[in-house]
């Protein structure tokens, strides 16, 4: 897949040479603050100079074998982080070229980004990415109960088109589907907790008491957690376990969350990193349009769930991520590698 980024004026003459490590080093810094599995950040970048091109490569030392055994989640939050670089490169006036696994011998080459010099009005589908940039540090995953106000309709379309636009189906399902996707979570919920090596798996990336979730880079500190649920049919997962935290508080979560699948008509790794970008389209999308997000995953981990979730009245082949969106507090940042662990330059 190629595709070409733009931008919303024209920025003048721009030599592809000028770009330089700095510039680099704050794209891939507005690249990393995607969302990911347990915010386990399993991505690599590396820039090369000679050839003007970023490439994306994931880390399988951050895979996880237990929920993610094929590491389709792993594509997903790689595909995000190469998405948010797009917008930063978009917003900087640069136009790209990114091709999706360029190398068939070198499975972990994600993509390469390649700068072509300065974006024009007009130049693509992509000239709207610009006006994403904002919502890049504002984005976060929110396990705080939303309110029950509808979504209008009008939002709800823009989000089908972001997708769209990534080659990627968004859909929001009707009540009894919700009502079986709740079952659906539920039940991977009470699979997780009997399955001694997904409950350590998950203990891996939490991070817990006042200096561990302080000083983290990556994972799920405790203060991103969320407040226990009293009650109330939200799926959002409860990172703390069986275990208590110190001065967590306890909420009642909407009844009726409002849910989205997201989906792609295949099942193969460019479907995952087309799905990946899509999802961050409509995560910076409806941030920008005063929504509360998160991630839900828990159904898609079990292969005999996962068939489930689909809507058998769309056309979606295969989901990739299902999506909460809503009216609510967003939640806190969590934390960060830093950009000098996750970027080469040569």
């Amino acid at each position: 897949m190629t595709t070409m980024s733009g931008y919303g004026h024209d920025p003048g003459p721009v030599s592809v040479s000028t770009l330089g490590a700095t510039t680099v080093t704050a794209w891939v810094e507005d690249a990393i603050a995607a969302p990911s599995m347990h915010n386990a950040q399993p991505w690599r970048f590396r820039f090369l100079r000679a050839e003007n091109a970023i490439q994306v490569h994931s880390d399988l030392e951050r895979a996880m074998p237990r929920a993610d055994p094929a590491t389709r989640g792993l594509h997903l939050g790689c595909a995000a982080a190469l998405f948010n670089l797009r917008v930063a490169a978009a917003h900087a006036g640069w136009a790209v070229r990114t091709e999706l696994l360029p190398d068939p011998a070198r499975p972990c080459l994600l993509a390469t980004v390649r700068l072509i010099g300065a974006a024009r009005p007009g130049a693509g589908v992509e000239d709207d990415l610009a006006a994403l940039y904002p919502a890049i540090r504002r984005r976060h995953t929110s396990r705080q109960p939303f309110t029950d106000e509808a979504i209008p309709r009008a939002v709800k379309d823009d989000l089908g088109a972001a997708a769209l636009l990534e080659g990627v189906r968004l859909v929001f399902p009707d009540v009894w589907h919700v009502h079986m996707l709740l079952d659906l979570v539920r039940d991977a919920e009470g699979r997780d907790a009997s399955d001694t090596a997904a409950s350590e798996e998950l203990r891996r990336w939490t991070r817990t008491g006042p200096g561990t979730a302080q000083s983290a880079s990556d994972g799920v500190p405790d203060y991103a957690f969320g407040p226990r649920r009293l009650y109330g049919r939200a799926p959002v997962r409860d990172f703390a376990g069986r275990g208590g935290v110190p001065g967590r508080g306890a909420a009642v979560f909407e009844n009726a969350p409002q849910l989205a699948l997201l989906g792609t008509a295949g099942d193969r790794p460019r479907d995952w990193l087309l799905a990946g970008q899509a999802m961050e389209r409509v995560l910076l999308r409806a941030t920008l349009d005063g929504l509360a997000t998160s991630l839900t995953s828990q159904a898609l981990e079990w292969p005999e769930l996962r068939w489930a979730v689909r809507d058998p009245q769309s056309a979606m082949g295969f989901v990739q991520m299902v999506l909460r969106l809503g009216y609510g507090p967003a939640g806190p940042g969590t934390p960060r590698r830093p950009v000098d662990e996750v970027l080469d330059i040569v």
